[in-house]
């Protein structure tokens, strides 16, 4: 699934990153805890959070994520954005529980990490 189907399928609102929109998503990992994303070894991968501080950011880095939702209509910082934006991460938020959402993106076909 490309990053624009999933910002449709979560009504997510799309903060940095919207010249990245044609990459591809083929698993979800849905966590707030970094420590459990740093295990994480999956490319094209989608990561659902509602942390939200620049450790998200971080981590992602780490992780070779590049594709962050941010759920429970929690909100980016300017240094999150600014981060975001550095390491050409899209970042999404939305107002779905963690729950919601994965489910959502499940019914499309989007396969879990696990």
């Amino acid at each position: 699934m490309k990053l624009q189907e999933v910002a449709l399928t979560l009504k997510a609102r799309v903060i940095c990153g919207q010249t990245r929109l044609e990459r591809d998503v083929e698993a979800v990992f849905a966590s707030d805890l970094m420590s459990d994303v740093l295990t994480i070894d999956s490319e094209k991968l989608l990561l659902l959070t509602g942390l939200v501080n620049i450790q998200t950011i971080r981590t992602s880095e780490m992780s070779d994520i590049k594709n962050i939702v941010l759920v429970r209509n929690k909100k980016a910082s300017p240094e999150m954005i600014a981060l975001a934006e550095e390491n050409r991460i899209v970042l999404m938020e939305c107002s779905y529980s963690m729950y919601k959402a994965c489910g959502l993106l499940f019914e499309k076909g989007i396969n879990p990490v696990y």
